[in-house]
């Protein structure tokens, strides 16, 4: 489906676009690419005076604000290196910019994320960032359930696992909004702006 709209009031949301994560091998796009291509929304956005949100994870060196419950998979257990939760150079430092710091997964749980919008009067968020079956998604669905029009910058995420980031472009993100690309995302931003 092709893009339809942006909202006078849209947001762009980067997930974990920070230096622990973005040294993680991913696909279909390396981090890198992620990056420039976010880089590239944020420019945009800027410039257009829309909202860039900056979103990190966290956590304690010891694990213990680690999120509870029995989990098939094996849990991180080892401390984190020093600054692993720092976003990359290229997104940080612009004083307008909102930074979100979550404990999670997704990005509105246990934040002020939903507080930061609505008091912008935002209605309508991208979404980028890494990884996409896990952040990214997580955040997807939690702003659909939040009632925000969702836009997925689908080039400009990737994931460590390349089913799992093709199952969630191709089954679950059509059915949380709409995708597209940078190029067409910043397309419809110069129009709808102009």
């Amino acid at each position: 489906m092709a893009l339809t709209a942006l909202d006078p009031s849209t947001a762009l949301v980067l997930i974990d676009l920070q230096h622990g994560i973005t040294a993680l091998p991913t696909v279909p796009y390396t981090t890198p690419e992620v990056v420039a291509r976010s880089v590239e929304l944020a420019d945009a956005f800027r410039a257009h005076g829309a909202p860039v949100v900056l979103v990190r994870v966290t956590a304690a060196a010891d694990g213990s604000d680690a999120v509870p419950g029995r989990t098939e998979a094996p849990r991180h257990s080892g401390g984190l290196p020093e600054g692993w939760d720092v976003i990359v150079g290229d997104l940080a430092g612009h004083p307008g910019d909102i930074t979100v710091t979550k404990r999670n997964w997704g990005a509105f749980h246990g934040t002020d994320l939903d507080l930061q919008l609505r008091r912008r009067g935002v209605t309508q968020i991208v979404l980028a960032g890494i990884a996409t079956s896990i952040g990214v998604e997580s955040t997807a669905r939690a702003a659909h359930e939040h009632a925000y029009h969702v836009t997925l910058a689908t080039d400009a995420m990737a994931d460590m696992d390349l089913e799992a980031h093709r199952n969630s472009v191709e089954r679950i993100f059509p059915r949380l909004g709409e995708t597209g690309t940078t190029a067409e995302i910043l397309e419809l931003l110069a129009k709808t702006r102009a």
